[in-house]
């Protein structure tokens, strides 16, 4: 009795858990830095990723001398009439990935689940004007194993850059998933490496 209830305890053990799933499974796109003769490089500048969500809030703020200041969603008309000074703002969805990363030779992005597009901004510190990349992909949901859980990796369809420090984008590797392969080689031109 008592070696048909370990083996029974041993058996769910090693039902319940699993040796196939990857420990490294961490979906990114793999940007790698070249020069324009196709040479590796790092970056010497300090450089900030941000990426561009869809969508936007309209925010609109109310001033008076002596009175506070009130912000709003929605336009209120009777603020105007009453002699407040109006302000409106536009406030995007946007999120920092990287921040001020110095001597970077690659980077490694998530891409978005559910949309069909990616814009990120490359801002320098040391030059006036920052890039801005597009990224065109279709996403495929990954279940390989139930205990694994499930993962959602991509196809680059297409890129699309600024020239501000950027001369050329190339797609070496459309499929992204957690292989860590070079997906898009992004040449710099001169003046940032």
């Amino acid at each position: 009795m008592f070696m048909s209830v370990l083996t029974l305890t041993a058996a769910l053990a090693v039902a319940c858990s699993s040796n196939n799933c990857p420990l490294d499974n961490t979906v990114t796109c793999n940007y790698y830095f070249y020069d324009s003769n196709d040479n590796p490089i790092s970056l010497y500048d300090t450089l900030t990723v941000s990426v561009l969500l869809p969508g936007h809030d309209t925010l609109y703020t109310y001033r008076i001398v002596g009175y506070p200041t009130i912000t709003s969603k929605t336009r209120i008309d009777s603020l105007v009439s009453q002699g407040y000074k109006e302000v409106v703002s536009i406030i995007r969805h946007d999120s920092i990935l990287i921040n001020q990363v110095v001597n970077a030779s690659h980077l490694e992005l998530p891409m978005a689940y559910f949309n069909k597009a990616d814009t990120l901004v490359f801002d320098y510190f040391n030059l006036r004007n920052n890039d801005t990349i597009y990224i065109d992909h279709d996403n495929m949901p990954q279940v390989n194993l139930p205990e694994c859980g499930s993962y959602m990796f991509h196809r680059i369809t297409g890129v699309k850059n600024t020239n501000a420090a950027i001369d050329k984008l190339e797609i070496t590797n459309p499929n992204v998933n957690y292989e860590r392969k070079e997906n898009i080689r992004i040449h710099f031109a001169g003046t940032i490496e």
